[in-house]
């Protein structure tokens, strides 16, 4: 038998009143439909299952507990120095004098690394910063505030 590519329904619109089907209620009550709920997933619905349901057999472990690892969120020092305008004109960071006050954390990042240019005083206040950036923060005039227990000053 050749495998049909198309629908049958696709070939007949506006034909006859069984569409090809028979006389009486041929494809019409529930044996066409191939039984009740999951009833063939083995057998003559195995193709529908490797495309729509490919988990549906089988065992699939269990979802381990999340753990209490926080997964950095880092930015950088030039970074750092790109936005600081930006931050004073959106209100997330302010000023102290001649130094702009930014608490990164506040913003999402729990970690200042050392890469890149600054060269505007600044107090970044951040649960963790690398020995680099906290020297690079300080030659411009500004300062670093470590908030987590272990951090490297």
């Amino acid at each position: 038998m050749v495998v049909r590519r198309r629908k049958k329904t696709r070939r007949l619109r506006g034909r006859t009143r069984t569409m090809g089907y028979g006389r009486i209620g041929q494809h019409r009550k529930s044996g066409s439909k191939g039984g009740f709920g999951a009833a063939g997933m083995h057998k003559h619905m195995w193709t529908w299952v490797v495309k729509y349901a490919p988990t549906w057999f089988g065992k699939h472990g269990f979802n381990p507990p999340e753990t209490l690892e926080v997964k950095p969120v880092e930015i950088n020092v030039g970074e750092l120095a790109e936005h600081l305008d930006k931050w004073l004109s959106q209100g997330l960071a302010r000023k102290e004098g001649d130094k702009i006050v930014v608490n990164l954390a506040e913003l999402g990042y729990n970690k200042l690394l050392g890469r890149g240019r600054i060269d505007k005083p600044v107090k970044v206040i951040v649960p963790e910063a690398t020995q680099r950036a906290i020297e690079k923060i300080q030659a411009a005039g500004g300062e670093v505030v470590t908030t987590a227990a272990s951090s490297e000053e």
